[in-house]
């Protein structure tokens, strides 16, 4: 029997039920898809919902959403794109975040912004955060165009390298 993949979703969008935190999700199902599971049950944090916690002294809020989020196999993290690059409330939970956090995780980099000039702040910015908490990212970040959300992000899974053979064909 094969496991269960687990794969959670961080979202630093400072507004809450955000557009990127959809796409997140629509992320998630594309990599179910793309693995022949359904992921849905994963842990998901939308950091716009710990935002009065994160510099709150003696607060755990943060803490335990990074706990909840260290049971993932695969961890999507998203933004919207802020100054060329993601949001200080993103960058602010990850802080709290011990050293080698993501060690034995692959981190799905994904970054929203208005105009494609912004693509490539995801390789440039997001990509090696992850890095630095030890976690894989073994395909480039996935970035999408505000212009796009709403359509499925298998074919962008794919592009950025992520997976070899087509979504749905036998491994």
């Amino acid at each position: 029997m094969t496991q269960q993949l687990v794969v959670g979703t961080l979202v630093g969008n400072p507004r809450p039920g955000s557009r990127t935190l959809n796409a997140a999700l629509a992320l998630r199902d594309a990599v179910g898809r793309a693995v022949g599971q359904d992921v849905s049950g994963g842990p998901v944090v939308d950091a716009a919902e710990l935002a009065a916690e994160v510099f709150a002294a003696g607060s755990t809020a943060v803490r335990e959403a990074l706990e909840s989020l260290a049971t993932a196999d695969v961890l999507i993290v998203a933004s919207p794109t802020y100054k060329a690059t993601y949001t200080g409330l993103l960058k602010a939970v990850l802080d709290q975040a011990p050293g080698g956090w993501l060690k034995g995780r692959v981190a799905l980099p994904l970054l929203v912004a208005a105009s494609d000039k912004h693509a490539l702040a995801v390789e440039l910015h997001l990509k090696p955060l992850l890095a630095e908490l030890g976690g894989s990212v073994p395909g480039r970040g996935i970035f999408v165009n505000e212009a796009e959300l709403g359509t499925a992000l298998d074919d962008h899974l794919r592009d950025a390298g992520w997976f070899t053979t087509p979504v749905g064909a036998a491994r």
